[in-house]
Parts: C-alpha cells; structure tokens; sequence
C-alpha cells in the first residue's frame, strides 16, 4: 500500500530527527581516513533503520543496502569526512575537537541519507520498491592518503559499484537560499591537479649576491610566466586557473638560500586543458636554466572533472518540480573545486546536484571556512529529492 504523503511531506514530519543526525555528526567530526566513530554512527542507525550493511568499505566506508527484488541496481552517495579547520562558530553544537570541522557539509550529506535510509525502507514495507538501492557513505572525499587516492577509489576497488547502474548524490550549496537547487550537465567540478617545483642555485652570502646564483631572484622571473599561462597560453574558451599556495626559502636574513621550494595546485574541465596547463607549468619553470639556475618539476594528478550525466539530471529536476511546483532550478557549474565523486562519474551514469542552504541573514558562510554553517531547512528538502530520485532511477534507467 503506497504512503498517503509525498515524499517531501514525510521528510518534513522528521526534520527534528535529521537536524539531530547532522548536529550530532558536526560536534564530532573526523579528518578522512580516520571515520572511525563517524562510521560506527551510521552503521549503528542503519542498523535501528533495519537496513543490511557493510562496514570498512573502501577505508571506514559503510555501505547499506536496501532491495524490493527484481530490478535495477541504483546508487546514493554521501561523503562523512571533515576538514582540518578551526570552527569558529559559537552555536551548541559546534566542533568538540580543536582544529577539525564540518566546513563542508558532509555532516548534513551523511544526516539526509539517513533520511533516505528510513524513508526508502518504509517503501519496501509498503511493498513499493522495485529494485535495489545503496547507500554509499563515502569516507575520505577531502584528501588523498600517499597512494594518491581518495575514498571514491577505494570504495571503488572494493567493488562497490560493480552491480550499479547509476549514481546520484547532492552537496549544500552557500550560494543559493533554501528551495533552490543547482544543476549543470557535464563538466560541473573541477580536474584537480598539485603541482610542486623546486629552483636550485648556488646560494650565497647577502651582502655578495653577484658571486651565486640567487633561486629567489630566479623565481621572480618565473612567476610572471606562470601567472600568464592561463591568459596568454590557454584558449580563452577554456575553464582553467593556476595558483600558488607555498613559497618556502630561506633561513636568515643574509643568507641567499640555495633552493626555493613552491607547491601550487591547477584546476581545468577538459582534459586538453589538464594537459596543456601541466606541459605550461614545466616550461615556466624552465625559465629557471636560462638564469644559472636548475629545477625539478612534479605533478599530482587528483580527481578529474566531475561530468554530469544529463539523462540523470532530467530526473533530478523533473523530481524536484514534482515535489515542489515552486522549487527554482539554477544551472551552470558548481565551479572549480574538486569532487571526488566524479570518480563514480566516470564508472556509471551519475549527476550531483547542489542543494541551496545559505543562512540568509547576510553573512557569507563559504565552504572550506570556519563560520561555514547551512540553514537546516534545507534537510528535508534534499531527503526527499534523493528518496524520490532513487525510484524513479529505478523506473526509468
């Protein structure tokens, strides 16, 4: 027997209960590939859900499954990793552990599939499931262990999306208010590349710098030529940027070291770009040999673009005007931070959709910074709308 409510009307009748799993999950947040407790929170709630799981998946990665038998296999993902940040807020339910927060909202990603957990299993009691559903509770999406590789990967050498058709998974967006959500097929995330290069010279004393080679003048000249790679040598046409985040040299005042040290990263959507910012960056080290002076270039490929399947969006928005006739649907691309669900992407047809949730009081409340926080209406909103996606990914792919 079908629920007499829409799935929007049962999120709304337990935003009580995901406002507690996010507020319980942002006062204990976990660094990645340390989700120990994070892990043993959701594994425990499915557990009282009654949805058969796995634990330590790809890491500390928790798997549930839920199936109303003959049918497709769909996936949800949630990420459950914080960042090494200092929250700065003063709310009740701030960060217990100095120096680690939730800046990201994978707290509140981890709170609505929960959500989706208890309202998917309700539907296979009503006997209206058709199919299978994991819910994927990602561990690791903000780093990189000495491999290189994120949780995505992990998750996905342990087979976990082996029997999947599709994906689907969402993300708070500070951007745009409640009742807003963001779509963009294809290129919608960033490639995310580090690059790190070393000039060598002789070094020196300060008070005779024409008797060395001094690295930090040398870099004075490669910096104009890398600043310049993407206005002069990348096609205008093209979403690209490069960066500097480290310049490390130097120990005393009148010492010319003999080595500058700078790690940067370089973002792009195509993978022309990729290469030709990586095959850029190196020749503007280069500049380095025709001064005296010697260098080492390396490059840490990350997470590729994230690329949206529009076929899985047209399900998104076609749900989420269902359930809202007045819910508005923003497009264009999230921009170019990284995601390494684009990983999954790659794998199965798969869309991530951004789900409003700024505070509107006129702060801004950016991810990745200490006062980041979201409007808790947002909850049931993005329970709903993965909930009713993942039967209607059922239904049509």
């Amino acid at each position: 027997m079908a629920p007499k409510h829409t799935e929007m009307e049962r999120a709304e009748a337990m935003k009580e209960e995901l406002v507690r799993f996010r507020r319980t999950l942002h006062a204990h947040p976990e660094l990645s590939f340390q989700e120990r407790q994070t892990a043993e929170f959701v594994a425990t709630t499915l557990r009282e859900i009654g949805v058969p799981h796995i634990h330590a998946c790809g890491g500390h990665g928790v798997v549930g499954t839920i199936s109303g038998g003959t049918g497709p296999t769909i996936a949800i993902r949630a990420d459950i990793d914080a960042l090494p940040i200092q929250e700065s807020g003063t709310h009740n339910y701030r960060s217990k552990y100095d120096g680690v927060m939730h800046a990201c909202g994978h707290d509140a990603h981890t709170a609505m599939l929960l959500g989706v957990a208890k309202l998917l299993v309700e539907d296979l009691r009503n006997g209206i499931l058709q199919g299978t559903v994991k819910l994927i509770f990602q561990p690791a999406e903000e780093a990189t262990d000495e491999s290189g590789l994120s949780g995505a990967s992990y998750m996905i050498l342990d087979g976990v999306l082996d029997d999947v058709e599709a994906a689907v998974a969402l993300h708070v967006c500070p951007w745009q208010p409640v009742g807003v959500i963001q779509v963009n097929d294809g290129e919608s995330m960033a490639n995310v590349d580090i690059f790190e290069g070393v000039i060598t010279g002789s070094g020196g004393h300060g008070g005779y710098p024409h008797m060395g080679s001094d690295p930090i003048w040398i870099l004075s000249s490669v910096l104009p030529a890398l600043y310049s790679i993407v206005n002069r040598r990348i096609s205008p046409l093209e979403t690209a940027v490069a960066s500097i985040g480290e310049i490390h040299a130097g120990s005393a005042s009148n010492v010319i070291p003999d080595e500058v040290r700078i790690v940067g990263t370089f973002r792009s959507y195509s993978s022309e770009a990729r290469e030709k910012l990586t095959i850029e960056l190196e020749k503007a080290f280069k500049i380095a040999e025709a001064l005296d002076g010697t260098y080492e270039f390396h490059v840490e490929h990350g997470e590729p673009a994230l690329r949206n399947s529009p076929r899985v969006n047209r399900i998104i928005e076609k749900v989420a005007t269902e359930l809202d006739p007045e819910m508005e649907i923003a497009r264009g691309p999230f921009g170019l931070g990284g995601e390494d669900f684009a990983y999954m992407a790659e794998r199965v047809p798969a869309a991530m959709f951004f789900l409003g949730s700024a505070i509107r009081d006129g702060i801004s409340r950016e991810l990745h910074t200490p006062i980041f926080d979201i409007d808790e209406r947002c909850l049931p909103i993005g329970t709903a709308i993965l909930t009713k996606t993942a039967h209607e990914m059922l239904q049509t792919i």
